[in-house]
Formats: structure tokens, C-alpha cells, sequence
């Protein structure tokens, strides 16, 4: 009987972890389509010169 709960708790933070990781993947990927997006649409300064969108 404890093999088994070893197993089926194995499972659930392997099951937990991969979901977790998956859903990272898309945080990253929506923060690299915002950077790029700013990266490509961002103004110009009020000297004509352009500038980064972002402060840091």
C-alpha cells in the first residue's frame, strides 16, 4: 500500500511540476512578444532621437 501512495505521489508533483513548467514557457513566450513589440513601436524623443520604451 505505500509503494502504491509513493507512487501516485510521485506522479501527482511530477503531473504538477510539468504543468507548472508549461505554463512558464508561455509567461516567457508572451514577455518576448511584448518586449519585441515595444522593441519595434516604440517613439521618438521630443529631440527627434528615438528612445527605449522601457526604464531600464
Amino acid at each position: 500500500m505505500v509503494p502504491l501512495l509513493l507512487v501516485l505521489l510521485l506522479a501527482l508533483i511530477l503531473f504538477g511540476a510539468g504543468f507548472a513548467l508549461k505554463v512558464l514557457w508561455w509567461v516567457a513566450v508572451i514577455v518576448l512578444v511584448v518586449w519585441l513589440l515595444g522593441f519595434i513601436a516604440r517613439g521618438t524623443h521630443s529631440s527627434g532621437r528615438r528612445h527605449r520604451w522601457y526604464r531600464w
